[in-house]
């Protein structure tokens, strides 16, 4: 157990049962009232923000989190495997810590997991993945004056929204966070 003034912006709490990540923390002194800390929290598991106040002499449980870079190796079935780098050691985590950018993993690619006594709590793809065009429209000569854009399916099978010019077969840059096209790689 910690005092709510040792707690940092991006540590991990015990917050109600669930864990919580510190987004926000502001020490407050208002007038003649006593003093507080204001806090910001996004719920690990949910991602719902929830504000709370401290009293500055409040107990508060600051978790241990271990963050290491994973290779995602293969999926099964719910849950997918993947390797220590440093141990080869394997693990299984559960798809939906992914979220949404899951549609952009590869096997071989590396991730980076956080683990919070041995349960993994948050698992993220790097910000921008190189993933091969299997198939889209041929472009036609003359329509690249523009920045219209047309549908074009990655090596992993997600689909995406790529320049006019792309063509099936070429690597692109795509944001993992947003799933938009960021750049065509050589």
């Amino acid at each position: 157990m910690a005092k709510a003034s040792e707690v940092k912006s991006g540590n991990v709490l015990r917050f109600n049962g669930e864990l919580v990540s510190v987004e926000e923390y502001i020490h407050r002194t208002p007038g003649n009232l006593r003093a507080f800390y204001q806090a910001r929290m996004r719920n690990v598991k949910t991602g719902k923000i929830v504000e709370y106040r401290f009293r500055t002499d409040e107990e508060v449980t600051i978790c241990r989190v271990e963050t290491n870079d994973y290779q995602y190796l293969y999926e099964d079935g719910d849950y997918l495997v993947v390797m220590d780098n440093n141990t080869f050691e394997q693990y299984t985590i559960p798809k939906l810590l992914f979220g949404s950018s899951i549609k952009f993993l590869k096997e071989g690619m590396n991730v980076t997991i956080a683990f919070e006594s041995e349960e993994p709590i948050v698992a993220q793809l790097p910000n921008s993945v190189e993933l091969e065009i299997t198939y889209t429209e041929p472009a036609v000569k003359g329509d690249t004056s523009t920045s219209a854009q047309k549908y074009a399916t990655v090596e992993t099978g997600a689909e995406i929204r790529v320049p006019l010019f792309i063509n099936q077969g070429d690597k692109v840059k795509v944001d993992t966070k947003t799933g938009d096209y960021v750049e065509r790689v050589k």
